[in-house]
């Protein structure tokens, strides 16, 4: 008796492959998502670890701070241009912005802006991982992400900037919107992207609004895929380095949009006044009515 082995399709072999040599951003830490997407050697980290800039307020709390507050800035060069990456830790109290931590990427992008206006246009990306802000620093948080969507607006004036969802966390909360008003999104299949999260919606409307528990939904609803296919990102990449890199720099080679999404605001008006809450689309019905690049 014989038996058939994947070995057997050439086509299999060549993605099993491709798997196997692919270098997973799911996978790595902020720091290493960093590194990754700058050129080789040219990483180099802004108010790192040593410099030892914690959130005052976690302690109090019985807190154990992160010496970086989860949020690495760095300088470097892609694709031989200068870029600030700004990459946000999941695995430190769930990518939430405090007072610190949002501060740092708030004065990256105000250190970039200027940089501009100066002359010296510098690529910005953001690594967004995150949950938005941290209860344990409540109005201080959501007062610095304030700062965070004022940068955005005025720097994207001078050079794209790029946000990415890189992780298993998503974006969601005021960081959400941090994402909204990025010129380019990036995403993977396995992003998420809303401004409440499934547990915040469940707890507060009820199961019968929405079960957090049920993942296929969640991600039909606001998933990577689903954002892109309704017009909400401008990649949808597997989860690999090279492809995440390579997808910055294309983003990047478009330039300036002529309109961002976020000054779409009549377009999504009417986009939202032609559907009927009594009878919402579901999510294949919602991709056919606002497929991408569909203006109406």
């Amino acid at each position: 008796m014989t038996y058939a082995t994947h070995n057997d399709n050439p086509t299999t072999q060549k993605s099993r492959d491709r798997f196997l040599s692919r270098r997973s951003i799911i996978e790595m830490r902020a720091r290493e998502r960093a590194a990754a997407i700058l050129d080789p050697s040219t990483f180099r980290e802004l108010l790192g670890p040593f410099d030892r800039l914690e959130s005052p307020w976690l302690p109090l709390q019985g807190v154990v701070p992160e010496s970086d507050d989860g949020v690495i800035v760095a300088r470097g060069q892609l694709a031989g241009k200068p870029a600030v990456i700004m990459a946000i830790e999941g695995a430190f109290q769930g990518g939430g912005m405090g007072e610190v931590s949002a501060t740092k990427i708030a004065c990256a992008l105000a250190l970039a802006r200027r940089d501009c206006e100066r002359g010296q246009p510098i690529l910005p990306v953001l690594l967004l991982e995150t949950g938005g802000v941290r209860l344990q620093e409540a109005n201080l948080g959501e007062g610095v992400v304030a700062e965070i969507h004022a940068e955005i607006i005025a720097l994207r004036r001078h050079v794209p900037v790029i946000g990415v969802i890189t992780g298993m966390v998503g974006c969601f909360g005021g960081m959400s919107i941090t994402a909204g008003l990025c010129s380019y999104l990036v995403v993977l299949p396995q992003a998420r992207l809303e401004l409440n999260g499934p547990e915040v919606i469940e707890q507060e409307a009820g199961i019968d609004e929405l079960d957090a528990s049920d993942k296929h939904l969640i991600w039909s609803l606001m998933g990577g895929e689903q954002r892109y296919e309704t017009g909400f990102a401008d990649a949808l990449i597997e989860d690999d380095a090279n492809a995440l890199r390579q997808s910055i720099q294309a983003l990047a080679g478009r330039g300036i949009p002529d309109r961002h999404r976020s000054e779409s605001v009549e377009e999504y008006r009417d986009r939202l006044a032609k559907i009927d809450p009594a009878a919402p689309p579901d999510s294949a019905e919602l991709r056919r009515l606002w497929a991408k690049g569909k203006t109406s």
